[in-house]
């Protein structure tokens, strides 16, 4: 199953846009959604059936228990994420502070403090005739990339006969990025043409090259600034990216996202747009 990672080196370019797109067109039966942070691409696709949920387990959290805390302080001076506090003379810690390190539970010579199980996140998965793994980070977890792992895991749990998979990513160069362009077969950059965006895709192509796999752009509303989109189709060319074409802004395309449609659901020129940039970077996916 050859696996095709969408990212963009910035929010707000259009990638979740762009992934629901090829998801649609290209038929694609597995497919998931790695921006754990902030999920939406079931928004986009209308999922409506209810979701197999599974407790995501990071980093264990420290706990104090009171009847046997001796206040002895070692806990507090020895945490370096400053965890441990004091309230009305009792020892509390912070698990939004706690990194699971163990040093509290190692200096306390009572054994008042141990390591308990913490829940940092849900799997959810969809499947019937088609697969869709996707998952909701807990508010204030570091264990992003740890659970992107899992969602792409979870993914090709379930035999649907998928010879495509559409992996929609996070924004960014973080650790949920990089986790997921583990093992992938190829890379689509959307880029956008502003001067962050530029900025953005240049560092996002410099840490897919760093895995070795192939790496190809688009451009989204590449007629807000076609002094840009030239730029970045020029910049592909120096690197020697294959340049999968242009999506324009389009109003229609807006309020078929509003719809909890895809652009490809509906007939518009981003629409048609896309089905070229889809069908090019098949294309470079199957060395064609």
């Amino acid at each position: 199953m050859k696996q095709l990672l969408i990212l963009s080196g910035k929010g707000g370019t259009g990638k979740t846009t762009v992934a629901s797109a090829f998801i649609k067109a290209a038929g694609a039966k597995a497919y998931a959604d790695c921006d754990v942070d902030a999920p939406n691409l079931h928004l986009v696709l209308g999922q409506t059936s209810q979701p197999k949920r599974t407790d995501f387990y990071g980093m264990p959290k420290a706990e104090i228990n009171s009847d046997l805390c001796a206040k002895c302080d070692r806990c507090r001076e020895n945490c370096r994420f400053d965890a441990v506090s004091v309230v009305n003379d009792a020892y509390h810690i912070d698990p939004y502070a706690c990194e699971g390190c163990g040093v509290c539970q190692v200096v306390c010579p009572v054994r008042a403090i141990t390591l308990k199980p913490n829940i940092a996140g849900e799997l959810m998965l969809y499947s019937s005739d088609t697969v869709f793994s996707t998952a909701q980070l807990k508010m204030g977890s570091g264990t992003s990339g740890m659970l992107v792992t899992e969602v792409k895991k979870q993914m090709k749990s379930v035999d649907v006969k998928a010879d495509l998979a559409i992996i929609d990513g996070s924004p960014g160069i973080g650790c949920p990025v990089i986790a997921s362009l583990s093992g992938v077969d190829m890379v689509l950059i959307v880029a956008e043409p502003s001067v962050s965006g530029i900025s953005d895709m240049e560092r996002i192509i410099k840490t897919a090259q760093t895995f070795h796999t192939k790496i190809a752009v688009c451009v989204n509303k590449c007629d807000t600034n076609m002094k840009n989109t030239e730029k970045i189709k020029l910049y592909c060319d120096q690197m020697n990216l294959p340049y999968t074409g242009n999506i324009p802004y389009d109003e229609d395309a807006v309020k078929a996202i509003n719809n909890g449609q895809t652009i490809v659901d509906v007939y518009c020129e981003a629409g048609n747009a896309v089905r070229e940039v889809i069908n090019n970077t098949m294309q470079v996916l199957l060395n064609k």
